[in-house]
């Protein structure tokens, strides 16, 4: 039995991942943690901040916003627990930090916890390597209207693999309507839309001479991702410092 504690609990993924854990015989959460309020109440204590934790854990699974990355990281090295880091929006300067806190800690940190997405950044790169510099790029994702970052931190993660086969030589261009002029082949095009209740759709399209190429990915609901989580969390209890995603997860199976 993994005892994890859960930031982010009050969040529409936290109780999507509390839902799921409650189902499973090999996991359990013994703590939240969340600025807000969990209305109606889950059956396991929540806590305004990390370091008010009473409970003892196995490993910690972060779905909750960019501010509470410092106080987890801190936490989590105090403590020597493995973290899953899997909100988005993060700055570079915060991915930059998470990979360092993995030369003392299990760290499991991707752009998406699905398996189809991660599927599709391996298919991505395959495609980048044998199209090459004869098609041009763009990424193409969606989400619901409530969703702040954009694009996606699986449009990044999917340009990077892209980007991977190119020698990073790629630049990424968001905005293109203050640019009269003909796209450039050394641009990896990025597009965002939101709207309505898309949980997520990712779009890499390869576009050459007189022909395309497009890949995606679909979810239908949050449940992929909260599925991911957790079995990264029980893969991550056993691990050594270090910092993992979910190719590693994937060999493990």
């Amino acid at each position: 039995m993994i005892n994890i504690v859960l930031s982010g609990a009050c969040g529409k993924m936290g109780r999507v991942i509390a839902e799921l854990v409650g189902q499973r015989s090999d996991s359990r959460i013994v703590a939240g943690v969340d600025v807000a309020v969990c209305g109606g109440g889950p059956d396991f204590p929540v806590y305004k901040k990390i370091f008010d934790l009473k409970e003892s854990a196995d490993v910690v699974i972060d779905f909750s916003h960019p501010s509470t990355l410092s106080d987890l990281l801190t936490y989590c090295k105090m403590k020597n627990l493995p973290l899953v880091a899997a909100t988005t929006g993060y700055s570079k300067d915060e991915v930059s930090n998470i990979k360092s806190a993995a030369a003392q800690i299990p760290v499991f940190f991707t752009g998406n916890m699905s398996l189809g997405i991660n599927l599709l950044q391996d298919l991505a790169r395959r495609a980048a390597r044998v199209l090459g510099e004869q098609f041009d790029v763009e990424i193409i994702e969606k989400h619901h209207n409530l969703k702040k970052d954009a694009p996606s931190g699986t449009a990044h993660m999917l340009a990077e693999s892209v980007n991977e086969e190119f020698a990073d030589k790629k630049r990424y261009v968001y905005d293109r309507h203050n640019a009269l002029k003909a796209r450039e082949k050394n641009e990896i095009g990025m597009h965002a839309i939101r709207g309505g209740t898309i949980v997520g759709e990712h779009e890499v399209v390869f576009a050459g001479h007189d022909e395309v190429v497009t890949l995606s990915h679909s979810a239908l609901s949050k449940e992929v991702f909260a599925v991911g989580a957790i079995n990264a969390a029980i893969f991550l209890k056993n691990q050594p410092r270090g910092l993992y995603d979910m190719s590693h997860l994937l060999k493990s199976l």
